[in-house]
């Protein structure tokens, strides 16, 4: 049944790549698939990218409601954008090379993230409220303190840093797509290969040590890969919240398994449909009328109440 399911997904992701790339295409079919292509592989890397980042770091923490972004990582995005442009002003923030501000923005959100994920999963914080506490609290911190800059800077900068507050999937910078194509293509096969180890460690810590397990060990590098790949999805297109955890819910939803062989292509599929079918969606029927990463957030914000409610009556 999985099988047949991965079946049916993976023709509706075909499906929702060929109605992108030719929906309302006319003219010069070179140019048109050119333009579209380098827009849908940046669709594609981020989905990807967040689908499989999210479900490492569920089966990480043995809680499928945390995600990296609940846990302030978006914040500590616009944190670190806000400081930019404090620090550079406006015109240097725009001067910078993308190819510089996209290599340090990935490596200090890793270093960061690894040092509070690694502090919390390190301590062995399994419990839900306590850990989302914890993540509410950095998230605070990191908004006050870009809050706090953003009242120092003058309107100009503030304009540029607005634009970066919000995931856009139009705008993708072609220079980066082989740097981060590179990252999340490596982080997706070492996943893979890991595919068996986290079916052992979704059992938790305890039953996992009792196999043999090095829980620790796969712990830190569970946690190394969902880092690179939000880092490299966030530094890329911007923070997208609750995407993930849409993605997930979906996922865990529609599958009823716990073998991350199946849950991890599904996930992918899952999250290509939705960005790529959506952002379809929006540009060619609604004439960018709206914006896909607002609907996303806000969709993904009602899944994340809704498991928490039905957490709690649990």
């Amino acid at each position: 049944m999985p099988d047949r399911k991965l079946l049916l997904l993976g023709a509706c992701a075909v499906l929702a790549i060929l109605a992108y790339l030719t929906l309302g295409a006319r003219g010069n079919w070179g140019f048109v698939l050119s333009f579209r292509g380098t827009k849908l592989a940046a669709l594609v890397l981020v989905a990807a990218a967040v689908a499989l980042s999210t479900i490492l770091f569920q089966t990480l923490t043995s809680n499928r409601i945390l995600t990296p972004s609940i846990m302030g990582f978006d914040a500590l995005y616009l944190l670190v954008q806000t400081g930019l442009v404090f620090a550079l002003g406006s015109f240097g923030y725009a001067a910078l090379a993308p190819e510089t501000k996209f290599a340090f923005e990935v490596i200090l959100l890793t270093a960061a993230a690894l040092a509070l994920f690694g502090t919390l999963l390190g301590n062995g914080l399994q419990d839900l409220f306590r850990v989302l506490l914890i993540g509410v609290i950095f998230g605070v911190l990191f908004r006050s303190l870009t809050s706090l800059l953003q009242r120092m800077i003058d309107p100009n900068a503030f304009a540029v840093v607005q634009g970066a507050m919000f995931a856009s999937f139009s705008r993708v910078d072609k220079e980066l797509l082989v740097i981060s194509a590179g990252l999340i293509l490596l982080c997706c096969f070492l996943a893979w290969r890991k595919r068996h180890v986290l079916d052992v460690m979704a059992l938790g810590r305890e039953q996992a040590i009792s196999l043999g397990l090095n829980h620790r060990r796969e712990l830190f590098i569970g946690l190394v890969l969902v880092t690179v790949l939000v880092a490299t999805s966030t530094a890329l297109v911007g923070p997208v919240a609750f995407f993930g955890l849409l993605v997930s819910a979906l996922t865990y939803e529609l599958l009823k398994t716990h073998h991350h062989g199946s849950l991890l292509i599904a996930s992918v599929l899952l999250a290509v449909i939705v960005l790529v079918g959506g952002q379809t969606l929006f540009e060619r029927v609604l004439g960018m009328g709206g914006s896909l990463s607002i609907v996303i957030e806000f969709l993904g914000g009602l899944v994340f109440l809704f498991l928490i409610l039905r957490k709690v009556r649990a």
